[in-house]
């Protein structure tokens, strides 16, 4: 079995691999930061000696770079039985006054990632009639915040391209879910809040993993998952 997985040398993506890992799975991971993503390959080796590691850094946010490493994958895979779309970044502001380039920026490395990376690897998923497809959206996906802007709605349209997708592929026995998340400790909220206020990446991995073990007969489209003490 098989596990893609981006954006994956830290934070949900890293811990998205460990559980992978974990369970038995080979792994084809990518990251824009080379050494990043190096550093947990060679952690994943120690802990995980039995399981096939592949990993090369790719910048998805730009579309050649995207489909090369769908195509990497499918020249190396034999299955591509799980892809997790979570490559993402996050520029703070809102509309009227965030940097000039931002909603680019985000809908490059949020939303066309997810779309080069999936339509490259769709032949080969729909040739083998089975697999399944999580994109990690977030909560702001869902309605507006302040500061949020030009990533709320990259992340809005990320949720529309999943939900989309998800219909096309029911003819081809392929599942995609949605994973919703509200704030989890990653670097992006390190010195800005305390660790237990909100959830922790091995949260998400553990949603992840365990949707994606379901029956055949069973299809999770979306889970919201919110820290207990809710929102920031």
């Amino acid at each position: 079995m098989n596990a893609v997985i981006t954006g994956a040398s830290r934070g949900i993506g890293k811990s998205v691999a460990k559980t992978y890992a974990l369970h038995g799975y080979n792994l084809f991971l990518s990251s824009r930061n080379e050494d990043g993503l190096l550093q947990t390959v060679e952690e994943l080796k120690k802990d995980y000696p039995n399981i096939h590691i592949h990993a090369q850094a790719f910048d998805l946010g730009k579309k050649q770079q995207a489909q090369l490493f769908g195509e990497w994958v499918v020249n190396i895979a034999d299955t591509i039985d799980v892809l997790v779309n979570n490559a993402g970044t996050f520029v703070p502001g809102n509309i009227s006054d965030e940097p000039d380039g931002a909603l680019e920026h985000m809908l490059e490395v949020n939303l066309y990632s997810a779309y080069h990376v999936t339509r490259s690897m769709l032949p080969k998923m729909i040739s083998q009639k089975n697999g399944h497809i999580f994109t990690i959206c977030s909560i702001a996906a869902l309605d507006a915040y302040s500061n949020g802007g030009a990533y709320s709605i990259s992340k809005f349209g990320l949720l529309g391209f999943t939900k989309n997708l998800r219909k096309e592929l029911i003819p081809h026995n392929i599942k995609v879910t949605a994973i919703i998340p509200g704030a989890v400790f990653t670097d992006s909220w390190k010195g800005m809040v305390e660790p237990e206020r909100i959830m922790k990446p091995e949260d998400i991995a553990t949603l992840i993993y365990t949707v994606s073990r379901l029956s055949m007969q069973a299809t999770v489209e979306q889970i919201v998952v919110r820290p207990q003490l809710g929102d920031l």
